[in-house]
């Protein structure tokens, strides 16, 4: 068994559907890894939760402190 953790990486819910046929869920890592080999080899994969907003024009009253120069 690996003593090291392999890095997480984060992945639209799309391709996670995509990978469904050679993925399955496991629930001590949270995520989802490769079947039949998933427990010692391959990449660990998990839904990208992280949502981006497009910043618009900012509406609200300026709160930072002016630098003076």
């Amino acid at each position: 068994m690996r003593s090291a953790r392999r890095p997480r990486r984060y992945v639209a819910r799309h391709w996670l559907a995509l990978m469904r046929p050679f993925l399955r869920y496991s629930g001590s890592r949270d995520a989802y890894v490769l079947r039949g080999v998933g427990r010692q080899f391959g990449p660990v994969l998990r839904q990208e939760r992280r949502v981006m907003h497009r910043a618009g024009p900012f509406e609200g009253a300026e709160r930072r402190s002016p630098r003076v120069a």
